[in-house]
């Protein structure tokens, strides 16, 4: 299920899958924050900005406008007995 990344709940999991707008990509890019890459909310702040990832082997720090603008599919991580 695609949604953007400032929905997804603190632990879970997605990959980025696209960029709302083209004027952050190169930000966003030079963060680590691809398509195709994996990314996992760690924290967010008491009032939800900021928000703390992982992406790319190391933490970041985005404010919410920003990861309002990147699309990530959740990843579904399925047990099996």
């Amino acid at each position: 299920m695609k949604k953007r990344l400032s929905e997804l709940r603190v632990g879970k999991t997605a990959v980025i899958t696209a960029f709302e707008n083209d004027d952050i990509f190169l930000k966003l890019m030079e963060m680590g924050c691809i398509p195709g890459e994996t990314v996992k909310v760690d924290q967010k702040a008491p009032l939800g900005d900021p928000i703390s990832i992982t992406v790319a082997g190391y933490h970041l720090s985005l404010r919410l406008d920003e990861a309002e603008m990147i699309w990530v599919e959740e990843t579904v991580i399925t047990e099996h007995g």
